[in-house]
């Protein structure tokens, strides 16, 4: 099972029963894998900024690089669910770059941009949904409604119990209660 909780911002927690994988998070943890949108000179362990293919723990990583590698997205697969975790701000994705992105099952973008956000997100077509309030609460409201979703109560975490468990058709919005990390 797959639990995804908000750390506040674009930063996101997944774990799938063992280690937890932080997206975006404002201090790395030493215990979890860390993913971080801007390349480290000086890696660290656990910590994964650069662009490239990655397995740690059972879990298959891949950064995408932007902006000639200044920035870094990720898809992560773990337990067949394929999540991807775009960083802020959002640019317009590449043919290429959607090919790295692959099929995704669960897609946490940040609500930079509303209009970038609903062309990436009906690009990509996930079967969940995770927006993510990064710039300010018009734009997060503006999002909710272009998805569908305005309204809708926020949980504390999101649990997937498997890639069976996705909704087959249509697609799931979640709003995730902001924590701090």
């Amino acid at each position: 099972m797959l639990t995804f909780t908000s750390l506040g911002g674009g930063a996101v927690r997944c774990i799938d029963g063992g280690k937890a994988i932080l997206a975006f998070p404002s201090k790395p943890s030493g215990k979890d894998i860390n993913l971080l949108s801007v390349p480290e000179e000086t890696p660290q362990e656990g910590v994964i900024s650069w662009p490239g293919e990655y397995d740690l723990d059972q879990v298959a990583i891949r950064g995408i690089g932007h902006d000639e590698g200044k920035k870094v997205s990720y898809s992560v697969e773990v337990e067949g669910v394929r999540c991807a975790f775009l960083s802020s701000p959002l640019h317009d994705w590449s043919d290429h770059e959607l090919e790295l992105l692959g099929d995704v099952d669960v897609l946490c973008i940040p609500a930079d941009d509303v209009k970038l956000a609903q062309k990436i997100i009906d690009e990509v077509d996930p079967r969940v949904l995770i927006p993510l309030p990064t710039k300010n609460e018009d734009t997060f409201s503006e999002l909710l409604r272009v998805c569908g979703a305005q309204g809708k109560e926020s949980q504390d975490d999101y649990k997937l119990k498997s890639k069976a468990s996705l909704p087959m058709e249509g697609r799931e919005v979640v709003i995730l209660t902001s924590r701090k990390e």
